[in-house]
């Protein structure tokens, strides 16, 4: 692994600067499948697995650099996630959000004393407008997922899950700009050679999927349209996109309807809020076997921030709708 842009020696390192600061997120067995254990970052600071990374690339930045602020773009879990970094560090940090991002994220971000800019997400130009905040202000730009830093404080989440189950032989996580996936990859495939790691994505939005069969980075003709807001990305990060295509066993699809039904059973059976984007591996565990090999399957439930009204059109409406067509 010592070509790829982060080692297991980054997560462990990582995992020691979060240590008592992110949250230990708690793992549940699926009830009936204690063969199955859900990794519950929901419950994580700010709702999601993003403030590791966040937070981690922050701290790690000189205290000359970060004390000049920190400016990123999310669609609203890294904000909050970077929000959260400026406070417990006292720095000013500023998030470039959709305009149509999820109320209570954009209302997370301000509450914890970020500055947001919004854009369009369909025509703007997020990277532009970070850079030209970034030169503005002197801030340190800290990428969702471009970011080595970033990439290993979010595989603490796996090193976490893999320490408490050793018994996991597969570990299945959401794929969106990929630092997730690759921090994961890099410290599963360490403690457990031979694992199976298995991304997903939304079936509308498989821009790792695509590249990985085309055998290199591919971007998608548009904006995809998916319910995981989170996951609507084009093309992926490089960075991530470098462990991705080496380490992660498979990809697979999941359709919107299978991400609202891992919603509603999160809730209904793991007593557990989950967001789309946040869902999308418990929905691939629940759609088909990912264990072909009869083992342990761990599954990350990354982030839990979506909107009240949404959550119950997404989950309670739909619900009622098919109870009826019954």
């Amino acid at each position: 692994m010592t070509s790829l842009p982060i080692t297991p020696a980054d997560v462990r390192a990582a995992a020691a600067l979060l240590h008592g600061i992110a949250v230990r997120t708690p793992t549940i067995p699926l009830p009936g499948d204690p063969s199955v254990i859900v990794k519950a970052e929901n419950m994580q600071r700010t709702g999601s697995f993003k403030f590791r990374g966040a937070y981690h690339a922050a701290a790690s930045l000189p205290a000359d650099i970060r004390q000049r602020g920190i400016v990123g773009a999310s669609s609203g879990n890294h904000a909050q996630a970077l929000a959260l970094a400026g406070r417990l560090l006292a720095v000013p940090a500023t998030v470039v959000i959709p305009a149509d991002a999820p109320c209570a994220k954009a209302e997370g971000a301000l509450a914890l004393g970020a500055r947001l800019v919004t854009y369009d997400r369909a025509s703007g130009d997020r990277d532009a407008l970070v850079a030209k905040i970034a030169a503005e202000q002197g801030a340190a730009i800290i990428p969702s997922a471009n970011s080595p830093q970033v990439m290993a404080g979010a595989g603490t989440a796996a090193l976490e899950l893999l320490t408490d189950h050793p018994e996991i032989t597969t570990l299945v996580v959401p794929v969106g700009g990929g630092g997730l996936a690759a921090g994961s990859a890099v410290i599963a495939w360490e403690l457990r050679p031979g694992i199976k790691v298995i991304g997903v994505e939304p079936a509308t939005a498989a821009d790792t999927l695509a590249s990985l069969r085309a055998g290199h980075r591919v971007t998608l003709p548009s904006v995809p349209s998916t319910v995981a807001d989170g996951l609507g990305h084009t093309t992926p990060s490089e960075l991530p996109w470098r462990v991705n295509s080496r380490l992660l066993t498979d990809i697979v699809t999941v359709t919107d309807r299978e991400i609202t039904s891992a919603m509603e059973y999160a809730f209904r059976h793991l007593k557990m809020v989950a967001e789309p984007s946040g869902a999308v591996a418990l929905a691939a565990v629940l759609a088909r076997d990912l264990a072909t090999d009869g083992g342990t399957v761990g599954v990350v439930l990354s982030g839990g921030g979506v909107d009240l009204p949404v959550f119950h059109d997404l989950t309670g409406n739909r619900t009622r709708r098919e109870t009826a067509r019954a």
